[in-house]
Formats: structure tokens, sequence, C-alpha cells
């Protein structure tokens, strides 16, 4: 299978969301690097349901994420990233995300995030580090945080 075979593409532009209260909000473009099916499932499932977000594509693993944010990644407000995945690592993608989309908003999300990690997750240019078994919530208010930035603050 070649690179773009790899990629999961999600269509369209990221669509006008409202907040609970009617706020008018615009959905954020969110790339996901997740090895695991089912984590990632649910994570879309998720974020969908609880925050203005609309996902532009996926991996699972460095080599392919490096790639589309070199091919596509000015497509993106916000790309979530796993430390350990199928090849490579999470490290190289923040590396390469950072490179390519200074302004984006960049996240890790995983089950090892202990004081050692997230620090080598923040030196490599990683935002935030959110525990999967734990900050969930936390994730989600930080989504919704970033969608309540105006369209001039937003990374594009």
């Amino acid at each position: 299978m070649n690179i773009r075979g790899a990629i999961t593409q999600h269509a369209g532009a990221a669509p006008q969301a409202r907040t609970r209260d009617g706020k008018r909000v615009r959905a954020l473009d969110v790339y996901v690097v997740e090895d695991n099916v089912v984590v990632l499932e649910n994570l879309i499932a998720a974020l969908e349901e609880l925050a203005p977000i609309h996902v532009v594509g996926t991996a699972a693993d460095e080599s392919v994420a490096v790639e589309w944010l070199r091919a596509e990644g000015e497509r993106c407000d916000l790309v979530i990233i796993d430390i350990f995945l199928r090849t490579g690592s999470g490290l190289g993608v923040i590396a390469a995300a950072r490179a390519r989309r200074p302004d984006a908003a960049l996240v890790v999300l995983s089950n090892y995030a202990t004081d050692e990690m997230r620090a080598r997750c923040l030196a490599s240019g990683a935002d935030r580090v959110f525990d999967k078994s734990r900050d969930i919530d936390q994730l989600v208010a930080y989504c919704l945080a970033l969608s309540a930035r105006t369209p001039d603050d937003l990374p594009h």
C-alpha cells in the first residue's frame, strides 16, 4: 500500500458549530496520529460529540504522519499525537509538525504521560500532554478553548 492509501482522508472544510449556549464557533480541523484502531475510533467519536472538531485525516505511524504534514499540513489547526506508534515515534511527528506548522496546536495523548515523557514531549514542541486514561475531559476542554478563539487567532 502506498503512503496515500494509508492516510485516512476526511473531505471538506471544517463546518461552523455552536456551543451549548448557542455561540457560533469555527470547528477545528484536526489530524490524529494513533495506531490503535479502537482507541482512534472512540477518540474521534468522543471528540466529534463533545467538541467542535472536524477530523481531516489520521495516521498510525510516524512516516505516514510526517508525509501528510508535509503535503497537507496547512489544513489542520490541531494535531493529536500518540507517542508509541506502529512504526516510528510520536516525538518525530511532533518535530515535523512543529517545523511544518509552527502555529498549529500540538497535543500528545498517551498512556505513558509520565513526568519524564511529558518533559520530552514539551521539549520537542508539544503544547500540551494528556493522559489517555485520565485527561480526556481536559483534552475536550482544550479543544473547546481553541475553537472559541476568533478566526484570526486560529492557525492557517
